[in-house]
């Protein structure tokens, strides 16, 4: 008998189905991908399982969990099994976990109510199963609130609250989509290690993830099961034409998507650039220290890290967004002055930036029109009303967004849709430098190929210089020229893509390069990873910042900070550069 075994699942929300007669089943012990993109009833399968659906859901079929049926169960019944017998770790740990009860707390609570252990005792476990989870001083960590946690440690308390009671089947649902790729390896490394003999059913977008950590997998699309299989025979021989375009859209870190930059003038250059806030006790926090970059006509300059990084606190600065401490920034020739109120208009129209967020960056009582046509306003305020439509119907239709769409409030938007708007948005006013802050760090894999091959495009037609943010390195490869490495506010690796690719310098970029996810079963195994959190940029480590995590540390990197170094037009700051290449 099956652990778990769903049949003809049905979910409808009135007219809309959501999930369409799925069914499959998960082994005792055994360790499940669930694939699909957005909206494909991964995560409504899920909800399903756990009686966790809204009231407004319609569901139909059978969901029996070791022999017992689970749809139509009363309250009692469905929590006797959550969180002892399954267990679910979210998305967004913020969102999952309450803000005004400690962490400790809160696990405590699990316990208390399913009367397992007395006070003293399930106090006593929670700190064993924090530890377990990797969470440093953990002990402390027990009274610390959610908001006081980095993203990383959040979601291993996350974990830790539904592995404590022991549940025979753990749901992780997109448990490292919003991480930075070290943080993802590690988290994924601790659900293998610490599940024992725990089933595993992991949702995800993410091909990469599912490689090397599921025995099998199922891809869903528009709520219905496609197909399903062991994941090495799916990989190797995909038999569904959605399965085959998801395989062939996954990030590889193997070929650039790039020939290499026209040369070409520099379009805005930072030299010695320092950012600094200021903390609440007064202490001044050091987010970008003396770092510089250029990008050219015609390029895109890649510039990764982890959180925590400097990576947006100094494009940000560039774009006078936030106050540049020191420094200088030149666009086109001219020096610009640090705050953008203070820049003249021509100035503020060549710069552009889009969001992280789509959503959160739209309007949400704005129709698109309003939204991707409000620039023209401003800049080009001599347009008609019919004229405006226009140029931006046109725009939208670069992006892959029909005239249907103009109308339409962004809560009517799909994620994808959602940044396209976003870049209609900024190119609206043809820009000669875009800025992207994780543009496509939470899209699905089809949806970001999409987006990707439009930047290119639109760098190949008009020249755009182009500065690309984020801290997965597999998209690195695919749409930049040169890359810029940034490790607690300073630049440890700048090199051309094919040399940080081919050869990188720094231990910390190879241990970035190490973290990602590789789509391909038969390689995704033996992978190492960097342990530990980034530093605070509040108590930085003396001499080298990395030396805490690098394997390679010495005395040197205890005491004395490394200066950039020229290696074959590799930009490098580590004293040992020389001896690990």
């Amino acid at each position: 008998m099956s652990l778990l075994a769903i049949d003809k699942l049905s979910i409808r929300y009135g007219e809309t189905t959501a999930v369409a007669d799925i069914g499959f089943s998960i082994e005792k012990g055994e360790s499940v991908g669930l694939v699909g993109e957005s909206g494909s009833g991964k995560s409504q399968t899920a909800l399903a399982v756990l009686g966790l659906l809204p009231t407004t859901a319609t569901v139909a079929g059978s969901i029996r969990f070791d022999g017992q049926e689970l749809l139509g169960a009363d309250n009692k019944t469905l929590d006797q099994l959550r969180a002892t017998r399954i267990a679910i770790v979210f998305q967004d740990p913020m969102q999952a976990l309450n803000p005004f009860v400690t962490i400790g707390a809160q696990l405590q609570r699990i316990l208390l109510q399913h009367d397992i252990g007395e006070a003293e005792a399930s106090r006593e476990h929670v700190v064993e199963m924090l530890v377990r989870v990797g969470l440093p001083d953990a002990s402390r960590q027990y009274g610390a609130f959610p908001h006081e946690l980095s993203g990383g440690m959040r979601q291993r308390a996350m974990i830790a609250s539904a592995l404590l009671a022991g549940p025979d089947l753990l749901i992780a649902d997109e448990p490292t989509t919003a991480l930075d790729v070290t943080v993802q390896a590690q988290i994924l490394d601790l659900l293998e290690d610490i599940r024992e003999d725990t089933s595993l059913l992991l949702i995800t977008h993410d091909l990469g993830v599912v490689a090397g950590r599921c025995e099998r997998m199922l891809v869903v699309e528009n709520g219905r099961l496609v197909e399903q299989g062991m994941t090495r025979e799916i990989f190797a021989h995909p038999q569904h034409e959605h399965t085959r375009a998801m395989i062939k859209a996954a990030p590889r870190l193997t070929d650039s998507g790039v020939a290499a930059a026209r040369p070409g003038k520099d379009v805005l250059a930072i030299s010695a650039a320092q950012v600094r806030y200021r903390s609440k006790s007064g202490q001044v926090i050091l987010a970008v220290r003396d770092v510089n970059l250029a990008v050219s006509e015609g390029e895109t300059l890649a510039v990764v890290g982890e959180s925590g990084s400097g990576k947006s606190s100094l494009v940000r600065a560039a774009l006078g967004l936030v106050p540049m401490h020191a420094g200088r920034v030149v666009y086109c020739g001219d020096e610009l002055a640090p705050n953008l109120g203070d820049r003249n208009r021509a100035t503020r129209r060549g710069m552009q930036l889009v969001f992280q967020d789509p959503t959160g960056s739209l309007n949400p009582q704005m129709r698109v029109a309003g939204i991707v046509g409000e620039p023209l306003l401003v800049h080009e305020a001599a347009l008609s009303a019919g004229e405006r439509r226009q140029r931006v119907a046109t725009m939208l239709e670069k992006t892959g967004l029909s005239v249907e769409f103009l109308d339409r409030y962004p809560h009517e938007l799909s994620g994808g849709q959602a940044q396209r708007v976003a870049i209609a948005r900024a190119l609206i006013l043809e820009p000669k430098v875009l800025v992207c802050d994780e543009a496509v760090a939470a899209l699905d894999g089809t949806v970001r190929e999409q987006i990707l091959r439009l930047l290119r495009q639109v760098q190949e037609e008009s020249g755009l210089a182009i500065i690309f943010i984020t801290h997965d390195l597999a998209v690195v490869r695919a749409v930049s020229h040169r890359v810029l490495v940034m490790y607690l506010g300073r630049l440890v690796e700048m090199a051309s893509n094919e040399a940080l690719f081919g050869q990188p310098r720094h231990p910390y970029t190879r241990a970035l390069l190490d973290a990602v996810p590789v789509p391909d079963p038969e390689n995704a195994g033996g992978r190492t990873t960097v342990t530990g959190e980034v530093p605070s940029a509040m108590l930085p480590p003396k001499g080298c910042a990395f030396h805490p995590r690098c394997p390679h540390a010495e005395a040197v990197c205890r005491a004395e900070r490394p200066e950039a170094t020229d290696l074959n037009e590799t930009l490098v700051s580590c004293h040992r550069a020389t001896e690990l290449a």
